[in-house]
């Protein structure tokens, strides 16, 4: 593998995020740092009050976690790196190399800016391979501004539907695989904004689409083409696909994890003619799936691996029946 970095995020809490993790630790040759973005790693689910695999590390790994947890470890390690700009609510940031096998609870930075100050100091301590668990179902960390590449995770936690399970993950799916634009050179140095994009950059006189009803005149009346530097949301697409025609509406974003829109809604847009890109893509290296729901159903693994395989290039596994070549 050619990444520096790799996010493991999952759709919903106990899609498999955490056993992903591990199987990804346990089988990666390389020397890893890994932290996570929020909490994780406890063995009780905090929400759903059920028993939930905990984070288990090699000899070796460069990890780094919050004051509380790094006490309440059971294994040795030698610390590296006491961080006192990077802080959490549980306290600052440990930086520590482990000294021998075991289980921890990791806790990061919530914000995307110092998660990535904290990957390069993993880096700087000799990890090769920093790994990022992305806490509860965000998916702000698999942004390709923090990451390389990303791990998604899904499973019987988000729906025991296969139908709808198969939907959302692959609406997902298309949304991490968007083309970037072809405006990325003009667009990427722009502040905070709306904009339209033509021969001449406009910057709309709104700070975010949820006053985009306060301009005078339609939005598309300014230009066909326009980014966001924040979220697209519903909302505003379900305004444009009011109208007849969108070919040659383009809406572009950041990266995915600034879409949130319903497959139903993008559908129709697309139908339309509208076109959604990206400013920097993210690389999806795969997607793991759990067939056991938190309320006990299981779902039967190769139904949804056959499902989602019709409809996706991009390699499903199960990590307790499959293999995966990490190195």
């Amino acid at each position: 593998m050619e990444f520096e970095s790799i996010s493991i995020v999952g759709l919903e809490k106990n899609t498999g995020k955490t056993e992903t993790l591990n199987y990804v630790i346990k089988h990666l040759d390389k020397k890893i740092g890994i932290t996570s973005i929020g909490i994780d790693g406890e063995s009780i689910d905090q929400v759903t009050v059920t028993p939930k695999p905990e984070i288990t590390i090699k000899e070796g790994t460069i990890f780094a976690t919050a004051e509380r947890f790094y006490k309440q470890k059971r294994f040795t390690s030698e610390i590296l790196s006491i961080e006192d700009e990077l802080r959490t609510s549980l306290g600052r940031i440990i930086i520590a190399k482990s000294l021998e096998k075991g289980k921890i609870i990791l806790a990061g930075p919530q914000s995307a800016e110092k998660l990535k100050q904290l990957i390069e100091k993993l880096k700087t301590f000799g990890a090769e391979m920093v790994l990022i668990d992305g806490a509860l179902s965000r998916l702000s960390p698999a942004s390709p501004v923090i990451t390389d590449a990303m791990i998604l995770a899904t499973g019987a936690a988000l729906t025991i539907n296969i139908n709808e399970l198969v939907k959302r993950t692959i609406h997902t799916v298309k949304m991490i695989q968007l083309d970037e634009t072809e405006e990325k050179e003009k667009i990427k140095n722009l502040s905070d904004g709306i904009y339209t994009i033509a021969e001449k950059i406009e910057k709309l006189p709104i700070k975010s689409l949820l006053s985009f009803k306060n301009l005078e005149k339609h939005i598309l009346e300014y230009g066909k083409k326009i980014y966001l530097t924040g979220a697209l949301t519903e909302k505003f697409l379900k305004y444009l696909i009011k109208q007849k025609d969108l070919k040659n509406v383009e809406i572009i974003v950041k990266d995915f994890t600034k879409i949130f829109i319903t497959p139903e809604t993008y559908k129709i847009y697309t139908k339309k003619g509208g076109k959604i890109k990206v400013l920097k893509k993210t690389y999806l290296i795969a997607i793991t799936i759990n067939p056991y729901s938190p309320q006990g159903y299981i779902l039967d693994s190769n139904e949804i691996k056959k499902r989602l395989s019709k409809l996706t290039d991009i390699p499903i596994i199960n990590v307790r029946e499959d293999g995966l070549w990490l190195n």
